[in-house]
């Protein structure tokens, strides 16, 4: 029985690594790709593929949301593909979606393609539906609220306190934490960072900027339905438009 497969990942090498041991199967008949969540989606939703290998984490539109978006039920067979979080990785296994952990080995590649098409040879699309529903509920919808990060960096981990944070800004799969008088990378898309914060502490202001609201100092409306914040130490921030409401329900107070 020939697969139709899909990779998507926003790097182009390791898109390439995939595809090249993909190719090398004689049960593989296609191989498409993805660079992103929103490529990916219209080509599950047109070319309706047997097989995904679906990125965990990708600015603007993440693996998760590439579910949301496509809908549980109707997603092919998935293998996730991740960079680290080892409580994704416990809840993949839990209910038996298989996972890769960058950066990929090629015996684990191996060994997660031969039971996908195992699994698909004997159990229709609906199941891996239903598995993946199973991982929404599991990961998804409990988020964890991060109270600590770690940042490595030159050798060394550094702890930063999320409480210590001002604001954060996204740099392509990176964010810059800027708290006080240091900055701090790390190496997660703001998307998904954004899912394990607080909203009650935490307020996306901009496609790529979260700002800590308890910093805020004062707000100034914008000309076209933005606005400027002035956070406590001066930093000046303006927000999207499409963000209007949800700071203008800040300026209102609950009595």
């Amino acid at each position: 029985m020939p697969f139709a497969t899909l990779i998507v990942d926003d790097e182009p090498l390791a898109r390439q690594g995939l595809r090249i041991w993909l190719a090398a199967d004689p049960a593989i008949s296609s191989i498409a790709e993805a660079k992103n969540g929103r490529e990916a989606v219209d080509a599950i939703c047109t070319a309706r593929p047997d097989l995904v290998f679906l990125d965990v984490q990708m600015p603007e539109m993440d693996g998760f949301e590439v579910v949301e978006h496509v809908g549980a039920g109707r997603m092919p067979a998935v293998i996730f593909v991740t960079a680290h979080d080892q409580h994704a990785i416990q809840a993949f296994e839990i209910n038996a979606v298989d996972y890769l952990l960058k950066p990929v080995a090629e015996d684990r590649f191996q060994q997660a393609l031969a039971r996908a098409k195992s699994r698909l040879a004997a159990r229709p699309a609906e199941d891996a539906g239903r598995q993946i529903i199973g991982l929404l509920e599991t990961i998804v919808s409990p988020r964890r609220r991060m109270k600590r990060l770690a940042v490595r960096s030159a050798g060394k981990t550094v702890f930063v306190d999320v409480a210590e944070v001002d604001w954060i800004e996204a740099a392509e799969n990176y964010v810059q934490l800027h708290c006080g008088k240091s900055n701090h990378l790390l190496h997660v898309p703001l998307n998904t960072l954004e899912k394990s914060l607080d909203p009650a502490q935490f307020l996306r202001i901009h496609r790529s900027i979260v700002v800590n609201l308890s910093r805020i100092r004062e707000m100034q409306p914008g000309a076209s339905g933005e606005f400027v914040l002035t956070l406590e130490n001066g930093v000046r921030l303006q927000s999207g438009r499409s963000y209007h409401d949800k700071l203008k329900a800040l300026t209102a107070n609950p009595f």
